[in-house]
């Protein structure tokens, strides 16, 4: 029997799961392993009335690892200040820390959508340092003590309106009620996610491929379609040139 696979989600905000709620529970199906991991802990929200930014942080952060075990997630928090995040050499150098730790075989992360609602600048910020992570993650001298990990992981993205690169899709119909629960969870707290809206966008997206509920993401570097989970996945195009040793 193969070894489980690990996706790792790595997001801006707790609550930006809600995107691939879905998608990580048909990963855990398989008895893989998912990580989510924020960037911030969402701090500057106004949902939670004049607590400070403090209390906000630490409520957030509950609510993320809550969010975690109702989807059977591991969950981590880096601590970027929320509405602030910056794609700097150094926010991908400790994001590169953690993809070397956590030694995914796939990630998730935001793309550079510019639609309302995927606008925020934290959230492109987020992909930039991901995807640079990726890389940096591979060096030696940036990620000790932690080994390097230079082992294939293709990147995924969340889609925008507007994007043209291929997309794979994720069947998510057997876990809608997790998903919309996982609404339920964060609309009673900070007042996003409800479930009408949220089973609305994934039986939008579901009609474009044939299928009742599923979620899209930008395929970076593996094959387009529909599928029953991110991993495995099937590299695109020819084959990669040998990895130099960095």
């Amino acid at each position: 029997m193969p070894d489980p696979r690990t996706l790792l989600v790595a997001l801006a905000h707790p609550d930006d799961e809600l995107g691939s709620a879905g998608t990580i529970l048909a990963q855990r199906a398989l008895g893989d392993r998912v990580v989510i991991l924020w960037l911030t802990r969402g701090e500057m929200t106004d949902a939670l009335g004049e607590a400070s930014l403090s209390d906000v942080a630490r409520l957030r952060t509950e609510q993320g690892r809550a969010a975690g075990e109702l989807l059977g997630a591991e969950t981590l928090f880096l601590d970027f200040p929320d509405a602030a995040l910056e794609a700097t050499p150094e926010a991908a150098r400790r994001v590169a820390s953690v993809i070397a730790d956590v030694r995914p075989d796939g990630v998730l992360t935001w793309g550079d959508a510019w639609v309302r609602g995927m606008r925020h600048p934290d959230h492109r910020a987020c992909g930039r340092i991901v995807r640079d992570a990726i890389t940096l993650a591979r060096i030696k001298r940036i990620v000790e003590p932690s080994a390097p990990h230079r082992a294939e992981t293709p990147l995924f993205t969340y889609r925008g309106l507007h994007s043209g690169l291929p997309a794979v899709v994720v069947d998510v119909e057997p876990y809608l009620d997790p998903v919309l629960g996982l609404g339920r969870f964060y609309e009673e707290r900070v007042g996003f996610g409800h479930p009408e809206w949220l089973e609305a966008r994934l039986a939008e997206v579901g009609r474009r491929w044939g299928l009742r509920y599923a979620e899209e993401f930008d395929a970076w570097e593996t094959e387009p379609g529909v599928v029953g989970a991110l991993l495995p996945a099937e590299q695109a195009g020819p084959a990669r040139p040998p990895d130099r040793v960095s």
